[in-house]
């Protein structure tokens, strides 16, 4: 009998989905408050690159336990291109990015998607979604 339920997919290490432009990804003007913190943007494929602007200082990380303060959240970095900082394009793959912050704030999201799903990476951690649970991570 031959084992037909097998589907060929582009996954995680498809070298080519990394090698061509990403399809856009724009998401601005996004209100993060100390009340609705931490928030979550998720993506609908796999990120080949992603650039965050805001507005102030915003704790931006790859989980939500990972930018929580009421949590001791400690694996994230600051973000705040509001003083003139300037933030380099960080080449990741991920299905998602989480922030918080301890003032009014306004974020602003651009990103190249891949072709690879969702599923490729989410499910593959202990927590079960976007690296949760990893070193790092939190």
């Amino acid at each position: 009998m031959a084992y037909t339920d097998y589907k060929y997919g582009t996954g995680l290490g498809n070298v080519g989905s990394y090698q061509v432009s990403g399809k856009p990804f724009l998401s601005g003007g996004i209100a993060i408050t100390k009340a609705n913190s931490p928030i979550s943007v998720a993506f609908p494929t796999v990120t080949r690159w992603v650039y965050v602007s805001s507005s102030g200082p915003v704790k931006v990380g790859m989980s939500e336990e990972g930018v929580d303060a009421a949590n001791d959240g400690k694996n994230y970095f600051t973000v705040d291109t509001g003083n003139g900082q300037q933030l380099p394009l960080l080449e990741m793959k991920c299905t998602a990015i989480f922030f918080s912050s301890s003032a009014n704030q306004t974020i602003d999201i651009a990103a190249g998607l891949t072709g690879i799903p969702v599923e490729r990476i989410d499910y593959i951690s202990p927590s079960g979604s976007n690296w949760s649970g990893s070193s790092g991570i939190g």
